[in-house]
């Protein structure tokens, strides 16, 4: 280990990231705080492990890192929110219409 390596901010290359309570923390908060939330969960990278996509009623959406599909069920049922696939159903369209409209304005 050399002198500064524990100064690093990011990790190795080749360590999968992981969830963290900061990740869940801000899933419970963001759906809290819209409404008609739906979860989409996104299958683990050989970068990312398995993440969950929340999308509001209007569109907007969030994403973060989650402990697994199990992971990803309790927090939905938790929420009291719908969960699906993204791999097999997709994305709804009110989030690539959103994503659009963000990336139009600004």
């Amino acid at each position: 280990m050399g002198l500064f390596d524990r100064f690093r901010r990011k990790q190795r290359p080749g360590v999968l990231r992981t969830a963290t309570s900061t990740d869940t923390g801000h899933l419970e908060q963001w759906a809290a705080a819209r409404r008609g939330v739906e979860a989409y969960v996104e299958p683990k990278t050989t970068v990312t492990d398995t993440t969950v996509v929340l999308v509001a009623h209007d569109g907007e959406w969030t994403r973060r890192r989650i402990d697994g599909t199990e992971g990803a069920k309790k927090l939905a049922k938790k929420l009291g929110i719908p969960i699906y696939d993204a791999g097999i159903v997709g994305y709804p369209k009110r989030m690539r219409e959103y994503t659009r409209r963000k990336n139009q304005n600004g």
